[in-house]
């Protein structure tokens, strides 16, 4: 059961990449998971470079969801500073929903757009 879901997922995630690419301008705001931790990044993928990144690691909080909205907020300051209002947003595969909504609508909510 396990392998035929993270088929279904890579599967997700190479649909979305076909469609997403990030510029300078408007990077990928791309996101991964895993059952403890999520990672946040803004990449130009013409330069094939990571602009900002976040791990939900190094936060505080004690659930992954309180981690996740910090890291929304956190990946916007970063974004605000580079001069970057606009994204692509690239979820990886992964549903919208719990920790990875929660992240999109804190970076929404501290100014990012997508």
């Amino acid at each position: 059961m396990f392998k035929k879901m993270l088929e279904k997922r890579i599967r997700r995630h190479a649909r979305i990449r076909s469609k997403v690419s990030g510029t300078a301008v408007k990077p990928r705001f791309s996101v991964s998971k895993s059952n403890k931790n999520l990672i946040a990044q803004l990449i130009d993928d013409q330069k094939a470079e990571t602009l900002a990144y976040v791990w939900t690691q190094k936060m505080d909080g004690k659930s992954l969801r309180e981690k996740s909205i910090a890291a929304g907020k956190e990946i916007a300051k970063l974004a605000e500073a580079k001069k970057i209002k606009e994204v692509a947003f690239d979820r990886g595969g992964f549903i919208y929903t719990g920790n990875i909504k929660a992240l999109a609508d804190a970076a929404r909510e501290a100014g990012l757009k997508f």
